[in-house]
């Protein structure tokens, strides 16, 4: 008898159980979601998620983690579309805008999982890290578009994101992240007098 071949082989319980919690918690919230409903939807036992994550706390925290490396990953894919620095640094709405546009979008899962939490904890921990990574990339372009003071222009932008991404989502499309850009072009002109 031959092995499965990698398409075939099921995926295994912690895959089954991270894009569980990824649908559920993404669409409903992170407290809204019980244990049971990711282990339900997983297909996987009880103790499954126990012996892999320890608790559901840290399955909150895998699955932020998760969100962070597709997020850093679409975001760094879309500014290769660029190569003015100008260009790069006003992509990020361009690409916040395709995001926007897409079924089921429901804004940002950070935003939202720690609307939901107390201070402290896993919630808290990723999304900090999130943040401080979105900080610096807008430091990284703001530097490279020649801002005279990168970090200041950094934080703009990262509130006139903030803005777009809750826009967006409450408006369920992309004209806050259109809108935004606009915005930013504005401030990145003001910022390289």
């Amino acid at each position: 008898m031959s092995a499965a071949s990698p398409s075939t082989r099921k995926a295994s319980a912690r895959d089954r159980l991270l894009a569980a919690a990824d649908e559920l918690f993404y669409a409903e919230g992170v407290h809204t979601v019980g244990i049971d409903r990711v282990i339900e939807r997983a297909g996987v036992a009880k103790a499954s998620l126990y012996s892999t994550f320890g608790s559901k706390e840290e399955l909150v925290r895998a699955y932020l983690e998760g969100r962070h490396k597709v997020r850093r990953t679409r975001l760094l894919a879309g500014l290769e579309n660029y190569d003015d620095p100008r260009d790069r640094l006003l992509g990020v709405f361009d690409v916040l805008a395709d995001l926007a546009g897409t079924p089921g979008f429901r804004g940002c899962a950070f935003y939202n999982a720690s609307a939901e939490s107390p201070t402290g904890g896993p919630v808290e921990e990723v999304s900090n890290a999130n943040r401080a990574w979105t900080r610096g990339l807008f430091f990284e372009l703001s530097r490279d578009a020649g801002a005279r003071d990168p970090a200041a222009l950094a934080d703009q932008l990262v509130v006139l994101y903030d803005g777009a991404m809750v826009g967006a989502r409450m408006d369920k499309g992309a004209k806050a992240a259109l809108t935004a850009r606009s915005v930013a072009a504005t401030l990145l002109a003001a910022a390289t007098l």
